[in-house]
């Protein structure tokens, strides 16, 4: 389903991704993790065009991200993208954050729009909250509103970058308990997060990144009992106790 080969990206002298290689199928999850200023974001930003990449190359569903003749918006609307702050439009109502991109990127009538809106806040458990706008709701709420409002797009694909890491604790888990039920679904997911127990609990398999380069692609068993690098040993000590 997604495609990373030899992916290299630097902000003038500032190297940031060097030579990443990795594949996700469908059906997967992978979990990227790895410490603050590994190029995790990055990496997973480049895989539907958010942050442009001067080498290599990524195909999502068989389609080049990089190429010119790719339309952005069509493959952005295959790949839903959750994000850390949430990134709802505050003047608008949740019911409209949620019918936006349907009309305008997939041409839903506004009554078909909204009928998908609303089934999704049911599942995400916020029907009651279709009328209220994003600064009424708790920062749980919204990331759950966001995860809906990925998903209305149907998407092939969902990339979130670390999607709990601007909650409080206590609303971590309901953010979570989401990403956990769409996993068991079987959707096509990578995850940039620090949540080590929901990787152990989700993934099929863990990306450790450092200094802008995959340190270890491997199954979450193997990451977790056996991680072959120091630093990786030296990451998984440091987070799990």
């Amino acid at each position: 389903m997604i495609e990373i080969k030899n992916v290299s990206k630097s902000y003038g002298q500032f190297q940031v991704l060097t030579d990443c290689t990795a594949h996700v199928k469908k059906g997967e999850v992978v979990v990227i993790c790895g410490p603050s200023g590994s190029g995790k974001s990055t990496l997973i930003k480049t895989v539907n065009g958010l942050e442009p990449f001067q080498k290599g190359e990524i195909r999502v569903d068989g389609q080049s991200v990089g190429a010119k003749r790719t339309n952005l918006s069509k493959l952005r609307a295959k790949i839903g993208m959750v994000f850390q702050h949430f990134e709802l439009f505050p003047h608008l109502s949740i019911t409209e954050n949620l019918t936006l991109a349907q009309i305008k990127v997939l041409g839903r009538s506004k009554d078909e729009a909204a009928a998908k809106g609303l089934s999704l806040l049911d599942r995400v458990g916020l029907r009651s909250h279709a009328d209220k706008y994003p600064g009424q709701l708790s920062g749980g709420q919204q990331q759950r509103v966001a995860i809906a409002r990925a998903l209305s797009m149907n998407p092939g694909a969902m990339l979130f970058d670390e999607p709990t890491s601007a909650l409080d604790p206590e609303m971590i888990n309901e953010v979570l308990d989401v990403i956990v039920e769409l996993a068991q679904e079987g959707m096509t997911m990578v995850c940039v997060t620090h949540e080590m127990g929901f990787a152990k609990k989700v993934a099929n398999r863990v990306i450790f990144m450092d200094k802008g380069l995959i340190v270890e692609d491997d199954s979450k068993e193997a990451f977790f009992s056996n991680p072959r690098s120091d630093r990786a040993r030296e990451f998984l000590r440091k987070i799990l106790h």
